[in-house]
């Protein structure tokens, strides 16, 4: 189900998925379908690890990416579940053929900078 509302996604963010809702700030990022995917892969990510393990997990992998690059925009960037969706957004097809807990793979990778 999506929500549009700016008051709900945190500053410097368009959207923000929490299983099974994908909040979005604007309407017509509803429309962008790369940018819909990515928010769909999360929701994936969220149920394949039954929801609350998943945000455990991203908080405390976003912890520890902080204290490696010491830049939230980096630390974010390089959650492997991000990683996951940076990469894949574009593949519209990527769902349809996605392996069991995918995210894993993106735990070590190049890493993306902060303005990719």
């Amino acid at each position: 189900m999506i929500f549009i509302s700016k008051y709900l996604v945190p500053k410097g963010y368009l959207g923000l998925t929490l299983y099974p809702f994908i909040l979005l700030k604007q309407k017509t990022l509803k429309h962008d379908v790369a940018f819909m995917n990515h928010e769909r892969i999360h929701l994936k990510q969220q149920l394949e690890l039954l929801v609350l393990p998943f945000y455990l997990w991203y908080v405390l992998e976003f912890l520890v990416r902080l204290i490696q690059y010491k830049n939230w925009s980096m630390a974010y960037r390089n959650i492997s579940f991000e990683r996951e969706a940076y990469h894949q957004e574009k593949n519209l097809e990527y769902l349809k053929n996605r392996p069991f807990w995918a995210f894993l793979k993106y735990l070590r990778r190049h890493d993306i900078s902060a303005g990719t």
